[in-house]
Protein backbone atom coordinates (compact mmCIF):
# COMPACT_ATOMS: atom_id res chain seq x y z
CA UNK A 1 0.00 0.00 0.00
CA UNK A 2 1.23 3.08 -1.13
CA UNK A 3 1.95 6.05 1.67
CA UNK A 4 -0.81 8.64 2.25
CA UNK A 5 0.80 11.39 3.67
CA UNK A 6 2.83 12.89 0.77
CA UNK A 7 2.32 16.36 0.03
CA UNK A 8 -0.28 18.00 -2.97
CA UNK A 9 1.60 19.35 -5.83
CA UNK A 10 0.03 22.84 -4.63
CA UNK A 11 2.28 21.95 -1.43
CA UNK A 12 5.08 20.62 -3.23
CA UNK A 13 5.84 24.05 -5.48
CA UNK A 14 5.24 26.51 -2.74
CA UNK A 15 7.63 24.35 -0.40
CA UNK A 16 10.05 25.14 -3.66
CA UNK A 17 9.05 28.39 -3.99
CA UNK A 18 9.71 29.32 0.07
CA UNK A 19 12.67 27.49 -0.36
CA UNK A 20 13.96 29.91 -2.59
CA UNK A 21 13.36 33.10 -0.99
CA UNK A 22 15.40 31.03 1.58
CA UNK A 23 18.17 32.75 -0.86
CA UNK A 24 17.36 36.23 -0.45
CA UNK A 25 19.44 38.09 1.40
CA UNK A 26 17.03 41.02 2.24
CA UNK A 27 16.98 41.45 5.79
CA UNK A 28 12.68 42.35 5.85
CA UNK A 29 10.73 40.68 3.11
CA UNK A 30 11.74 37.38 1.53
CA UNK A 31 9.91 36.34 -1.58
CA UNK A 32 10.30 32.96 -3.71
CA UNK A 33 8.63 32.03 -7.11
CA UNK A 34 8.56 29.04 -9.16
CA UNK A 35 6.93 27.96 -13.07
CA UNK A 36 5.67 25.58 -13.22
CA UNK A 37 4.62 23.70 -16.77
CA UNK A 38 0.95 21.38 -17.38
CA UNK A 39 2.95 18.86 -16.81
CA UNK A 40 4.36 19.50 -13.22
CA UNK A 41 7.86 20.07 -14.39
CA UNK A 42 9.85 23.15 -12.96
CA UNK A 43 10.73 25.79 -15.46
CA UNK A 44 12.98 28.14 -13.23
CA UNK A 45 12.66 29.77 -9.92
CA UNK A 46 14.21 32.80 -8.34
CA UNK A 47 14.08 35.06 -5.49
CA UNK A 48 14.13 38.98 -4.62
CA UNK A 49 17.73 39.80 -4.79
CA UNK A 50 20.05 42.33 -7.06
CA UNK A 51 20.79 41.46 -10.61
CA UNK A 52 23.69 39.39 -11.35
CA UNK A 53 27.05 41.16 -10.73
CA UNK A 54 25.30 43.53 -8.41
CA UNK A 55 27.18 43.04 -4.93
CA UNK A 56 24.70 42.28 -2.13
CA UNK A 57 27.59 44.17 0.19
CA UNK A 58 27.74 47.58 -2.16
CA UNK A 59 24.31 47.96 -2.17
CA UNK A 60 21.66 49.17 0.06
CA UNK A 61 19.07 47.25 1.95
CA UNK A 62 17.48 50.64 3.48
CA UNK A 63 13.95 50.71 3.14
CA UNK A 64 13.89 54.43 4.19
CA UNK A 65 15.71 57.18 3.18
CA UNK A 66 17.87 58.94 0.41
CA UNK A 67 19.12 55.94 -0.89
CA UNK A 68 17.23 52.65 -0.62
CA UNK A 69 16.68 49.14 -1.95
CA UNK A 70 13.48 49.64 -3.89
CA UNK A 71 15.52 51.55 -7.43
CA UNK A 72 18.09 47.74 -7.32
CA UNK A 73 15.83 44.93 -6.29
CA UNK A 74 14.81 42.38 -8.85
CA UNK A 75 11.46 41.15 -7.53
CA UNK A 76 10.86 36.98 -7.20
CA UNK A 77 8.43 36.79 -9.68
CA UNK A 78 10.95 38.55 -12.47
CA UNK A 79 13.82 37.16 -11.34
CA UNK A 80 12.04 33.73 -12.02
CA UNK A 81 10.91 34.44 -15.72
CA UNK A 82 14.51 36.22 -16.27
CA UNK A 83 15.73 32.96 -14.99
CA UNK A 84 13.81 30.58 -17.46
CA UNK A 85 16.72 31.80 -20.00
CA UNK A 86 13.98 32.15 -23.03
CA UNK A 87 12.07 28.85 -22.05
CA UNK A 88 8.23 29.24 -23.22
CA UNK A 89 6.62 29.84 -20.20
CA UNK A 90 2.87 30.21 -21.82
CA UNK A 91 -0.04 28.17 -20.26
CA UNK A 92 2.44 27.78 -17.20
CA UNK A 93 1.89 28.56 -14.00
CA UNK A 94 3.90 30.54 -11.40
CA UNK A 95 3.87 29.76 -7.48
CA UNK A 96 4.54 32.52 -4.93
CA UNK A 97 4.82 33.42 -1.32
CA UNK A 98 3.28 36.94 -2.06
CA UNK A 99 0.84 38.15 -4.25
CA UNK A 100 2.60 40.07 -7.15
CA UNK A 101 2.94 43.98 -7.79
CA UNK A 102 1.90 45.43 -10.96
CA UNK A 103 5.69 45.54 -12.16
CA UNK A 104 5.88 42.14 -12.07
CA UNK A 105 2.03 41.01 -13.07
CA UNK A 106 3.19 42.72 -16.50
CA UNK A 107 5.81 40.66 -16.97
CA UNK A 108 4.14 37.75 -15.96
CA UNK A 109 1.19 39.07 -18.46
CA UNK A 110 3.58 39.48 -21.32
CA UNK A 111 5.45 35.79 -20.32
CA UNK A 112 2.11 33.84 -21.19
CA UNK A 113 2.17 32.59 -17.62
CA UNK A 114 -2.10 31.80 -17.11
CA UNK A 115 -2.04 31.02 -13.25
CA UNK A 116 -0.91 32.86 -10.08
CA UNK A 117 -0.71 30.56 -6.88
CA UNK A 118 0.23 32.56 -3.86
CA UNK A 119 0.69 32.30 -0.42
CA UNK A 120 0.15 35.38 1.03
CA UNK A 121 -1.94 38.80 0.15
CA UNK A 122 -0.92 41.10 2.40
CA UNK A 123 -0.51 44.50 0.57
CA UNK A 124 -4.30 43.79 -1.18
CA UNK A 125 -5.43 46.99 -0.04
CA UNK A 126 -2.29 49.04 -1.67
CA UNK A 127 -2.95 50.64 -5.03
CA UNK A 128 -0.26 48.45 -6.42
CA UNK A 129 -1.48 45.24 -5.67
CA UNK A 130 -5.07 46.24 -7.13
CA UNK A 131 -3.59 47.55 -10.08
CA UNK A 132 -1.93 43.98 -10.00
CA UNK A 133 -5.23 42.31 -9.76
CA UNK A 134 -6.89 44.73 -12.34
CA UNK A 135 -4.36 43.64 -15.05
CA UNK A 136 -4.05 39.81 -14.82
CA UNK A 137 -7.80 39.49 -14.60
CA UNK A 138 -8.31 41.69 -18.06
CA UNK A 139 -5.45 39.26 -19.62
CA UNK A 140 -7.25 36.47 -18.48
CA UNK A 141 -4.76 35.11 -16.01
CA UNK A 142 -6.49 32.83 -13.08
CA UNK A 143 -5.14 33.91 -9.43
CA UNK A 144 -5.49 31.18 -6.62
CA UNK A 145 -4.54 31.70 -3.18
CA UNK A 146 -3.48 28.44 -1.95
CA UNK A 147 -5.15 27.13 1.43
CA UNK A 148 -2.48 24.12 2.25
CA UNK A 149 -3.13 21.51 4.28
CA UNK A 150 0.12 21.21 5.76
CA UNK A 151 1.87 24.11 8.41
CA UNK A 152 5.48 23.54 8.40
CA UNK A 153 6.92 21.08 6.49
CA UNK A 154 10.99 20.05 7.75
CA UNK A 155 13.73 19.29 5.75
CA UNK A 156 16.39 16.98 7.33
CA UNK A 157 19.58 17.35 6.25
CA UNK A 158 21.06 14.60 8.40
CA UNK A 159 18.49 12.25 7.57
CA UNK A 160 17.70 12.93 3.35
CA UNK A 161 13.70 13.42 4.63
Amino acid sequence: MKRQDYISWDEYFMGVALLAAKRSKDPNTQVGACVVDSNNIILSTGYNGFPTGCSDDEYPWEREGSDTKYPYVVHAELNTILNANGRNLRGSRIYVSLFPCNECAKAIIQSGIKEVVYLSDKYADTPSTAASKRMLTSAGVSLRQLDPSIVTLTINYKTGT
